[in-house]
């Protein structure tokens, strides 16, 4: 998948930054950018549209990567987040598409700047994508490919040493959305729900967990029954950013949970079906956004405090955005809870083992 410039140059980018050679202070002053960073942006908008994308094919797995030291310009941390979100909608996407008898092979997406204005300490930018995907062929009828041609306007901050921030992106065509456009959530960012980080430090006296409404020894032994042979009633999604959640999420319904029906692409939705599911059935932040909203869960200020039933989510590389989600099964009589989980599948595995292997990672536990 490649970037071209108005003039037709051929790059290949990675998502993760974009070196710009001229201060962004500077243009932000004088109201103008010069060719190489007009290109520079293309690519940064380049490499967030092509994630989207392939976000949609059979078979991939789309992970954000770690931006290198330059980082001379980057997503804003904000829009990291929604573009993780976004690619938890296009996943769920996906699989409604499988359901429905489509898939795609294989994309191509390009993107041509256009105007960019520069005032104020942004840089608006309009830009292009010309976006091709391959069918899979299930039936065996379908055409060859199927394309698109979507418009956008960019969003870039100028920050302090040289730094240009991606801060927003959004279409400007009317009529159906693309097939990689994820959907907007209904609510804005700032009402979601909070979670918030757990003390890793085993406290001196052990908690005991409380009785509840639901049965968590069903969701302890529906875990550990197919932590590695998979449920076959349900989908799965370690091809489609992890299994994690899923399994969490059959688990908690296995233990008295219940659907929460509405639009998919809501997070105050919780529900799965025969051909479709809710984000937040295998989106590891919309989860926390519904559990914390639908009030079936609580944080929990230590992991340790952790019973059988409750989950723990981890945050890799603390950016503000939930990666993994696992479950209880075990709380040894000296008050260590073990995990089970998928992605990797795994049973009963400690969570002072998991923190000594990630001790940079954030830790959220809830009581469910």
């Amino acid at each position: 998948m490649t970037f071209r410039s108005a003039a037709g140059a051929a790059l290949t980018v990675a998502l993760s930054a974009v070196a710009l050679p001229a201060s962004a202070a500077s243009a932000a002053q004088t109201g103008v950018v010069d060719g190489a960073t007009t290109t520079s942006f293309g690519q940064l908008a380049d490499a967030v549209l092509t994630e989207r994308t392939a976000a949609l094919l059979d078979g991939q797995q789309t992970r954000r990567t770690a931006a290198p030291a330059t980082k001379k310009a980057r997503l804003s941390a904000g829009l990291t987040r929604t573009e993780n979100t976004a690619l938890s909608t296009l996943r769920t996407r996906k699989a409604r598409l499988a359901a429905l008898g489509e898939a795609y092979t294989n994309a191509d997406t390009k993107v041509t700047v256009g105007k960019t204005r520069v005032a104020g300490g942004r840089a608006i930018v309009q830009a292009t994508e010309t976006t091709t995907l391959t069918y899979k062929k299930i039936r065996g009828d379908e055409p060859a490919t199927t394309s698109f041609q979507a418009h956008h306007e960019l969003s870039f901050t100028a920050g302090t040493g040289g730094k240009w921030e991606l801060t927003g992106i959004r279409p400007t065509d009317d009529g159906p959305r693309a097939i990689n456009e994820p959907a907007t959530v209904a609510v804005k960012a700032a009402a979601l729900p909070s979670a918030t980080p757990a003390s890793t430090t085993k406290p001196s006296r052990s908690t005991t967990k409380p009785a509840g409404a639901y049965n968590y020894a069903a969701m302890a032994a529906y875990a550990e029954k197919y932590w590695s042979n998979y449920n076959p009633a349900y989908r799965k999604f370690n091809e489609a950013g992890g299994d994690c959640t899923n399994f969490i999420s059959q688990a908690l319904k296995a233990g008295g949970w219940k659907h929460a029906p509405g639009d998919a692409q809501d997070y105050r939705t919780w529900w799965y079906d025969t051909s479709a599911q809710a984000t937040s059935w295998v989106g590891a932040n919309e989860w926390s956004w519904f559990t914390l909203d639908a009030k079936r869960a609580t944080n929990l200020g230590n992991v340790y405090d952790l019973g059988v039933g409750d989950v723990m989510q981890m945050d890799f590389d603390r950016d503000g955005s939930k990666d993994h989600t696992m479950m209880v099964t075990y709380r040894s009589s000296s008050g260590v809870p073990y995990m089970t989980y998928h992605s990797v599948n795994t049973y009963r595995k400690s969570v002072a083992s998991i923190i000594a292997s990630n001790p940079n990672s954030l830790y959220y536990a809830y009581r469910t």
